[in-house]
């Protein structure tokens, strides 16, 4: 186990350049394997790149899934994520691609939850082979959602996952079609997620939220 907030990470993020973008996202997961998209993971990078001075407040770059948005002020960034389309809706769960393939569940109570035991059933079921899926538990409070997400490649619950609110916010909005703009809490801190619905797809969707540097390090190779 690591500190919740402090030295420690799911997964490795390397920034390289581009042509045609201010930089492009490498992402890969704490088995070593290249990922799809990491939510939090690109709102960090941007982050990271205007501390590079990269760019200044917008920057448009690359990650495994195509191209991205984002925008920095202060410590709140906003990520522009792909259209979700082809979401496949069950009495009992939804399934999207969110960048990442996402299993939204909705509970009565997350804290009875066992995230870890529940999530890699789900995620190793034989439906969702060979790939397997990232599996999200999500309660409904008032109009905050509450999110614990089960990763694959982690192969345990992390405190948050980007895409996985992402998936989260866009169920909740089918199940109760009112707002378009969804804070989320996870273990990790709050979170929100806006999206404009155009027929059968999402379209315009922004992950944001905070970031904060932790640390920094040299690695002699």
């Amino acid at each position: 186990m690591y500190a919740p907030f402090g030295i420690g990470a799911d997964g490795l993020m390397l920034l390289q350049s581009k042509e045609g973008y201010d930089f492009e996202m490498i992402y890969f997961n704490s088995d070593g394997h290249e990922s799809t998209l990491c939510g939090n993971g690109g709102r960090c990078i941007v982050a990271f790149a205007q501390r590079l001075e990269v760019f200044e407040q917008q920057c448009r770059f690359w990650a495994i899934d195509g191209a991205h948005e984002a925008t920095i002020q202060g410590s709140w960034v906003e990520l522009k994520m792909n259209d979700v389309k082809e979401i496949l809706v069950q009495p009992n769960f939804y399934f999207m691609n969110t960048g990442s393939p996402h299993y939204v569940r909705f509970v009565e109570n997350i804290q009875e939850v066992d995230v870890i035991a529940e999530g890699r059933k789900v995620r190793y079921t034989p439906e969702f082979q060979p790939n397997g899926t990232n599996v999200n538990f999500v309660q409904v409070q008032n109009d905050l959602l509450e999110v614990a997400t089960y990763e694959r490649g982690v192969e345990n619950e992390t405190l948050s996952c980007g895409t996985g609110v992402t998936a989260a916010a866009i169920a909740h909005y089918l199940q109760h079609p009112v707002k378009t703009t969804v804070p989320v809490q996870t273990k990790g801190g709050q979170l929100q997620v806006r999206f404009v619905r155009e027929d059968s797809k999402f379209t315009n969707v922004w992950l944001c939220g905070p970031t904060q540097f932790v640390f920094n390090g040299v690695v002699e190779v």
